[in-house]
């Protein structure tokens, strides 16, 4: 029973460090949106933010040592539950009645997928062949919701949240490999899969900076449902898992998925009214105007001289 609470305190504390992750990348979205790969590097509020990702990712690996997967995994959702919040506190607004339907929504439906889904910890892994076709496949699917000229948002959302998902379902390969004593603890197989983890983990982190260019709850609730189908895919592919419940438990995770999906695309049309910008001021908008141009005020543009008229300078 001890463990398990510790497991619970760990996931709630992995649950706030990742929300907290993506309010930084989103504000950092918001105040730079056209920041490349490069400029983010040089920059400390990322780094910060990708800190956090890495702790809140180290916490919900401990929790799984200390508690099962089917009290952790779920718990990863609350990610959602605190974000939305927390984005909009720090934007200075409340939380819109369709931001917490949408969140609800959301969460509903993944509780739904996990408990149908989420078993004991499986002891099988992925062979290095299965593992490159896993890798392969995924490339191929984030390079085309994330291709060049496509608009920042769920698209990418989704991307980051598979990328995500593929490695942490690599990662079970490479802890199960890792320690398992009868064989090498640095085979060809466990360096050649943390590579593969390595990069889907990088690369779902720069998705989802990407992704949350067009705001934050949309975007967290693909990331939050695309990782754990995509995990949940593989699983059920390649490790011999099955779905809890039979055709009632396939049916309970088909009902999820739609309410997540709802949610979804009610949190995408929450989108929160801006702030009025500088260049919105009457007083930028007026000193913004040129003398001669046709939005300035007649009586702030110098007239021209009529013929015949001499000035009281002049006389």
């Amino acid at each position: 029973m001890n463990a398990v609470v510790v497991a619970v305190a760990l996931s709630l504390v992995s649950a706030v460090a990742y929300a907290a992750a993506a309010v930084a990348q989103e504000r950092l979205a918001a105040r730079s949106p056209g920041s490349g790969v490069l400029r983010l590097l040089g920059s400390g509020a990322w780094w910060w933010s990708v800190g956090l990702n890495a702790s809140a990712a180290l916490l919900h690996v401990v929790a799984l040592r200390y508690g099962p997967l089917t009290v952790v995994q779920p718990l990863g959702a609350l990610t959602l539950v605190a974000a939305v919040p927390m984005g909009a506190r720090m934007a200075g607004r409340r939380v819109s009645a369709v931001e917490w339907k949408g969140t609800a929504l959301t969460l509903l439906g993944l509780g739904a997928i996990l408990v149908t889904a989420s078993g004991p910890a499986p002891d099988d892994v992925l062979s290095v062949p299965e593992a490159l076709t896993v890798a392969g496949a995924t490339a191929v699917l984030i390079g085309v919701l994330s291709r060049p000229g496509a608009r920042p948002g769920l698209r990418h959302a989704t991307a980051s949240g598979v990328a995500s998902g593929v490695a942490s379902a690599l990662t079970q390969t490479v802890t199960v490999a890792a320690t398992d004593r009868t064989g090498p603890l640095l085979s060809l197989q466990v360096v050649g899969v943390a590579l593969l983890v390595a990069a889907f983990a990088a690369g779902g982190l720069l998705l989802a900076q990407t992704a949350y260019r067009g705001g934050l709850g949309a975007p967290l609730a693909m990331v939050t449902l695309a990782n754990p189908l995509a995990a949940a895919l593989i699983g059920l592919s390649l490790l011999g898992e099955r779905l809890q419940g039979g055709p009632a438990g396939v049916l309970l995770a088909l009902a999820g998925a739609g309410l997540a999906s709802w949610g979804v695309v009610l949190l995408s049309r929450a989108a929160p009214t801006q702030e009025p910008t500088d260049d919105d001021h009457p007083v930028a908008a007026v000193l913004a105007l040129e003398p001669g141009s046709a939005a300035a005020e007649p009586a702030l543009v110098p007239r021209p001289l009529e013929p015949g008229r001499l000035t009281t300078a002049t006389r």
